[in-house]
């Protein structure tokens, strides 16, 4: 009997050490500035989701369900939320982005100020209940200058009220609004094309007119994203992350 005890303990034992030494998973949920492209069908347009796997070691796994077009409302309302939820295992991350879609005058994807507040109190909660931890992002701003300053207008009380619920919750927030914000107004307006999707006519196969884009990225900008992102980590000391960003000066 006591052999046959000793034998089940060191395989409760491995299976328990397997189970810790899995690598921790980011889980994003957001919009286009955020989503994977395929660059044969989508053009040079790039996501932050997509180059933040870079600034990580390999005992990070990056698994981006960001969707164009989406709002905290249409992400929940097409079962985009729910997927993602039934994939989360305790200790993993949800990064949780939303704004851009969810203050658009389109009836499909708007959500009120009160809606956004109860659908991102929703997923921190859902996340919570998973054994998961939710880390909230504010929206990447768009860049609108107006007689050589930035005048991020379109993006309303969004932000605030992402900030609001972080701080409400208890949740950690990486304020990538205001790392954008400051970073698009030291560069100014002729500086800070080149990050977003500024093209000419011809460069780009999707655009072949070319295009003139304030709020998605090129590459060198969806870089620039996922580092502020990783930087965010760094500074809230999130454990299982923190210690695998792999940034220039690391």
């Amino acid at each position: 009997m006591k052999k046959y005890l000793l034998v089940f303990f060191i395989i409760v034992s491995v299976l328990g050490f397997k189970t810790v030494d899995r690598p921790i998973t980011i889980f994003i949920a957001g919009d286009s500035t955020a989503q994977t492209y395929n660059e044969e069908k989508d053009g040079l347009i790039k996501g932050w989701g997509q180059m933040l796997p870079l600034l990580f070691s390999d005992n990070v796994k990056v698994v981006n369900h960001a969707m164009g077009g989406r709002s905290t409302k249409t992400f929940i309302s097409e079962g985009r939320w729910d997927r993602l939820l039934s994939e989360v295992k305790a200790g993993d991350y949800v990064f949780i982005q939303f704004g851009h879609n969810d203050a658009s005058t389109r009836p499909d994807r708007h959500a009120s100020y009160d809606d956004y507040r109860k659908n991102l109190v929703r997923m921190v909660e859902d996340v919570k209940a998973k054994g998961g931890n939710p880390v909230l992002l504010t929206s990447v701003v768009m860049r609108t200058f107006r007689d050589g300053s930035l005048i991020d207008d379109r993006l309303k009380g969004y932000p605030v009220i992402t900030r609001r619920i972080a701080k409400e919750y208890d949740v950690p927030m990486i304020d990538i609004n205001l790392k954008t914000r400051d970073f698009v107004t030291m560069l100014g307006d002729e500086d800070s094309k080149p990050y977003y999707r500024w093209v000419e006519p011809g460069i780009d196969h999707a655009k072949p007119e070319g295009l003139k884009d304030d709020t998605h990225m090129m590459e060198k900008g969806a870089k620039q994203v996922a580092c502020f992102v990783a930087e965010g980590i760094k500074e809230l000391n999130l454990q299982g992350l923190s210690e695998y960003v792999r940034l220039n000066n690391d």
